[in-house]
């Protein structure tokens, strides 16, 4: 009976190490229309001390410029041109998918000075993985990475869709990684509802903020005609385009 005792415990002490928090939530925030920084409400306490990031310093005018990259339509050369031309860095999120079928995009994302940031290789919900198997995840990115490009990836991290909890935030952590989300962003992703370049600028600019970490997808067309726009004029308003390299 003893014996049996202490194999249930052992049972039962290894499920607890490789579970995961039944509690997921997607990220969001609640918008303004005043220009100040968004409130996340309950996931203040959810990233607290998980080096987790939604927003920047909320007394410098500085924006930082995000893109999520699954696969690619044609779109993503049309918006890197505009960042060349107009001198702007900004992060990319990719998945493994991406880096398998696009290693020209991949290089002259890097050669331009841009940041390639990990998105899970197979865009998991991160909330249901396994220790092993989100390592599994993220390091493969690591991997089809340098195999591309020669160089170590910058750990930076952005949960798939923005399911998190603080579990999964504390384990990609443990991974040297800081996650970052987002604190404007609007459904830009539907390739078959894109609702123009005024749309998309005016998700954006009415809502700019100090900090403001943008979340776009290179598949919208909406944003590629945009974005000069959206560049242009937000540095008329005194903000300054900054890479998470420098997030502060």
């Amino acid at each position: 009976m003893k014996k049996f005792y202490y194999i249930l415990l052992l049972v039962l002490t290894l499920l607890m190490i490789n579970k995961t928090d039944v509690s997921a939530y997607g990220f969001g925030f609640k918008k303004n229309y005043e220009h100040r920084q968004p409130e996340i409400g309950r996931y203040n306490g959810e990233i607290a001390g998980t080096n987790s990031y939604y927003v920047g310093e909320k007394n410098l005018k500085n924006i930082y410029l995000t893109f999520d990259v699954g696969y690619d339509n044609g779109t993503l050369s049309k918006i890197l041109d505009v960042l060349k031309e107009k001198e702007v860095k900004a992060t990319f999120f990719v998945t493994g998918d991406f880096l398998e079928r696009e290693e020209e995009l991949v290089l002259r994302i890097v050669n331009e000075g841009h940041i390639v940031g990990n998105h899970t290789y197979d865009h998991k919900n991160i909330t249901k993985l396994s220790q092993e198997a989100l390592e599994t995840q993220i390091k493969k990115i690591e991997s089809k990475y340098k195999d591309i490009t020669g160089k170590e990836m910058e750990y930076y991290f952005r949960p798939p869709e923005g399911e998190f909890n603080k579990e999964s935030l504390m384990r990609v952590s443990e991974l040297g990684y800081k996650t970052f989300f987002w604190s404007i962003a609007y459904v830009d992703w539907n390739v078959n509802n894109q609702k123009g370049e005024n749309y998309c600028y005016e998700n954006i600019m009415n809502h700019l903020h100090n900090g403001a970490i943008i979340l776009m997808h290179t598949v919208s067309s909406d944003n590629a005609s945009a974005l000069s726009r959206i560049i242009d004029d937000s540095r008329s308003k005194g903000y300054t385009f900054k890479n998470l390299n420098e997030f502060s």
